[in-house]
């Protein structure tokens, strides 16, 4: 069974947490689980990141946008992760950018964050 392209975007980011060390998982969304959460959620040396991935020129809903939103509000790390942006999880996750403009939600034409 092949991968969709957002499982694709999904493995990269988990080798790249895996890497760094970092503890993640999965929230698991229906029956119980609170909508919009990111697809990915977890902890790296004290900081709580979340990350919605996303494939091609897909964006995140707005209630997506409210979560990360949200995460960011609280000292977070909240990051939308497509095909072009992968390593921006190290720099970012792994602590060699601590921008508090991390996340953009504009996409410029190509889909890619400005």
């Amino acid at each position: 069974m092949a991968m969709t392209p957002e499982a694709k975007v999904k493995k990269k980011v988990t080798s790249h947490l895996k890497t760094l060390g970092a503890y993640y998982f999965y929230p698991v969304t229906g029956g119980y689980g609170k909508s919009g959460v990111p697809d990915i959620i977890g902890c790296y040396k004290g900081q709580f990141f979340g990350i919605e991935c996303k494939a091609g020129n897909n964006k995140p809903t707005p209630l997506q946008e409210k979560n990360l939103s949200d995460i960011k509000d609280n000292g977070g790390i909240a990051l939308v992760i497509n095909e072009d942006n992968i390593d921006d999880v190290l720099i970012y996750v792994g602590g060699l950018n601590r921008d508090p403009r991390q996340m953009e939600f504009d996409f410029d034409v190509e889909g890619s964050p400005v």
